[in-house]
């Protein structure tokens, strides 16, 4: 796919990993739609992306709740005309051991609050925006779309991440059975499994810790959100690739 004048709806895309990818994406001249629930994030993303000369648009949407998201790609499309493009990158965590057990006893437990927190924004938004983003496609006539799925290398189990591990598994294996799916309408799909990145949250971390992190990756350095847009990127402009996982995590796996 060509980006140039294309429309790209990025999820999360108010701060860190999606406000990179958004950058990127006005960089290679796509327009972009730019969903969040902080709006003052959201206005900051839409100028920078505008700087870059394209169009960009905010959208204050919850990708939990269906109403929302439905409205959210009619809205897109009445605003830009079309939609080619989405990046499902909105997510959150609540950690939490699945059992706290000591000295025989059970001090504590991985709450449902936590389970379903985790599960309705990164395994069913991304469902919901996943589906309606590629009906919008296809009422609109375009000639070909991409799906991109934001997964992690939590995918693989991740201690204290229960309910995260599960979520972003689960984005994998959606990600898979879309490609089969919509393959036939030209619509394809990819994912992306970051490793450690260096965002707000990592910056955040006391200095010994972020160091015990950056010790674990073979690179021996952390990953920027640059490297995570430049995948997205990569998934979108080339038009044999669907239904697989993009790891950029530093060799950490």
């Amino acid at each position: 796919m060509d980006l140039k004048n294309k429309v790209v709806v990025i999820t999360g895309a108010g701060r860190g990993l999606g406000r990179g990818m958004a950058l990127a994406f006005a960089a290679k001249g796509a327009n972009v739609g730019v969903v969040d629930l902080n709006e003052d994030d959201i206005r900051q993303t839409v100028a920078l992306c505008e700087e870059k000369g394209v169009k960009a648009k905010g959208y204050k949407v919850n990708v939990a709740r269906e109403e929302e998201v439905e409205k959210l790609f009619g809205d897109v499309v009445a605003d830009f005309g079309a939609l080619h493009g989405l990046v499902n990158n909105a997510g959150i965590t609540r950690d939490g051991l699945l059992l706290k057990f000591k000295d025989g006893e059970l001090q504590g437990k991985m709450s449902l609050q936590q389970w379903q927190a985790v599960i309705d924004v990164n395994l069913t938004g991304v469902f919901l925006c996943g589906r309606e983003a590629a009906a919008k496609m296809l009422q609109c006539g375009v000639e070909e779309g991409v799906i991109v799925n934001i997964s992690s290398l939590a995918r693989h189990g991740s201690f204290g991440q229960t309910n995260y591990s599960a979520a972003k598994a689960g984005v994998v294996a959606m990600t898979e059975a879309w490609a089969k799916e919509l393959s036939r309408f030209n619509i394809r799909t990819g994912a992306i499994a970051p490793g450690t990145i260096n965002t707000d949250m990592i910056a955040a971390m006391k200095p010994d810790a972020r160091d015990r992190l950056v010790s674990a990756v073979p690179l021996k350095r952390l990953g920027e959100p640059d490297n995570i847009a430049k995948a997205a990127i990569f998934i979108f402009e080339n038009d044999y690739f669907t239904g697989r996982v993009v790891e950029v995590d530093g060799g950490l796996r």
